[in-house]
C-alpha cells in the first residue's frame, strides 16, 4: 500500500465508519468498505491528491450500507472523466476486462490478440496431445523462432487472484506438452514457453513459484514493467467493454459477434448498424474510440 495514503485526511469520517459500512460486490456478496483500495486504484490511474480528495468526498456523501461497488466505480469514473479522459480510461480498464465474460472465451481471444500484437500467429481453444494425455490449451502462438502455449485465466470478480495452485497445475501441463513434437508454421518442434495470462492479479506465492519454474506470467500487477495494463496502453488493446457510449445490451451483442477490442469496431463500423445503432449513436461511439485509443480523427 502506498505510504502517502495518510495524506488523504478527508477520509477520516469513512475510516470511523469502516466497521459499519459494507459494500455489495457484483456477485451479491458483501464485504467491508476499504477506502484504501479506492485510493490506490485512483493513484494507479494517475489521479492527483486534489482529484482523489474530491472523489473521496463524493463517495463519503453518497455512502450507505450495502452500496454496490458499481456505484462507487461510477462516481469515481465520472469525476475522473471531467478532469482527464486518459485517467478515466486507465481507471476503467481493469473493470472493462472483467466484463469480457461471463465465460472465459472472449478473454482467450483477447490473449490471442496480445500475441498477435507481438507478431505471432495464433489459434485458440485447441485440444493438444502431450507426452501422456491430451490438454485443452487456450492459446497457441508461434513464429519462425518460437512456439508458445498459454492459459488465459479469466476472473469475473476483480478481487479474485490466480494463486499458486494455478501455477502448479499449469507447470504440470506444460511439462507434459513439452514431451511431444508439434507442427506449427510448417516447423516441427517442441514447446518453447508456457504462459499464464490473467485479467486480475497473481498472489505472491504464484509469482514466486512461476519465477522459480520459468513460467511466463502476465497479470494486472505483474511484472512491474510489461504487465497487462502496460501492454494495453502500448499496443492500443483497449477492450471495447470500456466504452461508455455502449449500453450493456450493445456490449452483449458485440461479444456474440466475437468483438474484443475497440479497434475491432473502428475497423468494421458496419458492426454498429448490425446491432441496431442509429447514426447519432454511431458517431458517439466512434468519437469515444478515437479518444480512448488515441486515434487520429
Amino acid at each position: 500500500m502506498n505510504h502517502d495514503l495518510h495524506r488523504y485526511t478527508i477520509t477520516s469520517n469513512i475510516l470511523s465508519m469502516n466497521h459499519l459500512i459494507t459494500i455489495t460486490k457484483a456477485d451479491g456478496t458483501r464485504e467491508l468498505f476499504e477506502e484504501s483500495k479506492l485510493i490506490e486504484s485512483l493513484q494507479n490511474a494517475g489521479g492527483s491528491e486534489e482529484i482523489i480528495e474530491q472523489i473521496l468526498t463524493k463517495v463519503e456523501s453518497e455512502m450507505k450500507d450495502g452500496m454496490p461497488t458499481s456505484e462507487i466505480y461510477g462516481h469515481a469514473f465520472t469525476l475522473l472523466r471531467k478532469h482527464s479522459m486518459p485517467m478515466a480510461i486507465k481507471y476503467s480498464l481493469r473493470r472493462a476486462l472483467s466484463e469480457l465474460g461471463p465465460d472465459g472465451f472472449p478473454f482467450e481471444k483477447y490473449v490471442a490478440r496480445i500475441f498477435q500484437s507481438w507478431g505471432y500467429e495464433t489459434l485458440t481453444d485447441q485440444t493438444i496431445l502431450g507426452a501422456c494425455v491430451t490438454h485443452e490449451v487456450d492459446v497457441v502462438a508461434w513464429n519462425k523462432d518460437k512456439l508458445m502455449m498459454a492459459e488465459a485465466k479469466f476472473h469475473n470478480e476483480l478481487g479474485m487472484k490466480s494463486d499458486v495452485k494455478v501455477a502448479l497445475y499449469m507447470k504440470a501441463r506444460f511439462d507434459d506438452l513439452r514431451g511431444n513434437m508439434f507442427n506449427y508454421g510448417g516447423i516441427v518442434r517442441r514447446l518453447d514457453e508456457g504462459w499464464i495470462i490473467t485479467n486480475t492479479k497473481f498472489t505472491e506465492q504464484a509469482i514466486r513459484y512461476g519465477e522459480c519454474q520459468g513460467i511466463k506470467m502476465i497479470g494486472w500487477n505483474y511484472p512491474a514493467k510489461g504487465n497487462l495494463q502496460d501492454i494495453i496502453e502500448e499496443h492500443r488493446l483497449h477492450p471495447f467493454t470500456c466504452l461508455m457510449t455502449l449500453s450493456n445490451q450493445h456490449k452483449r451483442a458485440l461479444l456474440n459477434k466475437g468483438v474484443v477490442l475497440c479497434t475491432d469496431i473502428y475497423k468494421s463500423l458496419s458492426l454498429l448498424k448490425e446491432i441496431g445503432m442509429g447514426e447519432v449513436e454511431e458517431k458517439a461511439v466512434i468519437a469515444e474510440i478515437q479518444e480512448v485509443c488515441g486515434l487520429q480523427v
